[in-house]
């Protein structure tokens, strides 16, 4: 039998892979699917800044990865939400058809936000 304070931090470590791995996964792609992606939303120059909003996002990602790894609390919680939450407006503002998706790269946002509302109220104030 796992103790609450276990299965918290099962929860919070597979957050992290989801940001650390979008992370690496955004750069490893940064000339194929990373492009197509914001190509099919009607961004495909100038080339300098489909680039930096690529890497942009990858830091990001990475930032709050780590510090859902290293720094976890009701601050990181809030700043992962606040991303995850801008990410996916801005997503649904360029192409709502995501929502429709059969692997729900937008749909999955909504047990990720449940996941850091039940950690973000676990955690000490």
């Amino acid at each position: 039998m796992t103790r609450p304070a276990d299965d918290d931090r099962l929860l919070r470590f597979s957050l992290v892979a989801v940001w650390l791995f979008t992370a690496f996964a955004s750069i490893v792609e940064l000339d194929g699917q990373s492009r197509r992606v914001l190509a099919e939303a009607g961004i495909a120059s100038p080339p300098w800044l489909v680039q930096s909003l690529i890497v942009g996002g990858a830091v990001a990602d990475l930032a709050i990865g780590l510090a859902l790894w290293l720094r976890p609390g009701r601050t990181v919680y809030l700043a992962a939400f606040a991303l995850m939450l801008a990410m996916t407006l801005v997503a649904t503002v360029l192409q709502p058809s995501l929502w429709l998706h059969p692997l729900g790269p937008l749909l999955k946002n909504l047990p990720i936000a449940a996941l850091l509302w039940h950690l973000y109220r676990r955690a000490t104030p």
